[in-house]
Formats: C-alpha cells, sequence, structure tokens
C-alpha cells in the first residue's frame, strides 16, 4: 500500500468533478423539499457503499462479461465526456425518473445521482492508472464531502448563489472535460497497442 498525495488528490478531483455535488445542490434542495427530510447519513454511507464495492468487484463483473478495463475505461471517458458537457453547456442529455419522497436518500438521491453511471465508470478508468488505497481514500473524502453538503445544502445555496453554482458546474465541467479526454487517449493507445 502506497500512499501518494498527489494521486488521492487527482482521483479525489476526478470524482468530485463527476459526482458534481456542488452543482447538484438545486436538486438536493427539490429532493428535500419533495420528501420532507433527507437522511444525510443514509445517503452517503450508502453511496460510499456503492462505490467502494464496484472499485473491487466492478473488474469481476466486466470479466464475466467478457470486457476488458481498457474498453470500459473508454466507454467510461465517452461518459465523462458527455457530463462535462452538460455541465459546461447546461444541457440535459440524461433523462431523471420519477422520485418517491420515502425512499429519496437511497433513489435517486444515493443511487444515480451520487454513485451514478459516471461515477462508477470514472473508478473503474481510475483503476486502470491509480493505486487502489489512493482511490478508496479519494473515494471516502468525497463522500465525507458528500455529507457535509447534504447536510448544509439550504445555506450552500443563498450562500454561493444560483449565478456561484453555475460558475462552479461549469469551472468543474472544463476540468471533467481534460480528464476525460486524458482517459481515452491513454487507454485507446493499451487498446491499439
Amino acid at each position: 500500500m502506497s500512499l501518494d498525495f498527489k494521486e488521492i488528490f487527482t482521483v479525489f478531483m476526478v470524482l468530485f468533478a463527476v459526482i458534481d455535488v456542488i452543482g447538484n445542490i438545486p436538486i438536493i434542495i427539490d429532493l428535500r423539499k419533495k420528501a420532507g427530510h433527507i437522511q444525510s447519513e443514509k445517503a452517503s454511507i450508502i453511496a460510499g457503499v456503492i462505490l467502494i464495492a464496484f472499485l473491487f468487484l466492478g473488474k469481476s463483473i466486466l470479466n464475466l462479461i467478457g470486457i476488458d478495463v481498457s474498453s470500459f475505461a473508454v466507454a467510461g471517458s465517452l461518459i465523462l465526456f458527455f457530463i462535462a458537457l452538460e455541465m459546461i453547456l447546461g444541457i440535459t442529455l440524461y433523462k431523471e425518473e420519477d422520485t418517491n419522497p420515502m425512499t429519496a436518500s437511497v433513489f435517486p438521491l444515493a443511487f444515480p445521482l451520487i454513485a451514478g453511471p459516471g461515477s462508477l465508470t470514472t473508478l473503474l478508468s481510475l483503476r486502470a492508472e491509480y493505486e487502489i488505497s489512493n482511490i478508496i481514500i479519494a473515494v471516502l473524502l468525497n463522500v465525507l464531502l458528500i455529507y457535509i453538503v447534504l447536510k448544509t445544502s439550504s445555506r450552500i445555496e443563498r450562500f454561493i448563489g444560483q449565478n456561484g453554482i453555475s460558475i462552479i458546474r461549469k469551472v468543474f465541467g472544463v476540468i471533467l472535460l481534460a480528464i476525460s479526454i486524458k482517459l481515452f487517449a491513454h487507454n485507446v493507445k493499451i487498446l491499439f497497442a
């Protein structure tokens, strides 16, 4: 187990950009209004368990269906590319299902909003490039940050404002776009080597 703070920071930032918990504050507030209450602890823990379980079992699941990690990473980089476009251009490519207020903490908050296709794909893409111990620490730091944001979402929205949230989304969108291109280039080389 070799801890590398640069790797931890990079993975943390990638996951932070993909999960986009700050950009999702309006959705979180809307869910809170519909459900009356969101269990921040439950949502954070379930999201963390899903992310870490997929980090370990994702490769086995892929092997079971005959897909290598590099192919999955290329597919993941394309998903990240489209998520980044959504963030930068302010468009919606992914349509969300109607929510049941009774289960808002788990669905759609923990899954698929936090631990969704983008973050799960990203984890496997990152696993192809970074140490697993560093990825786990970055996931746990993100889960802690998610918990803090869920607990203080109303205050954050009042403090940052709609324009602030929009600017943050666009900045992280550009970062995510660059990361998706890097992941794509790195894994395409492996596929055609």
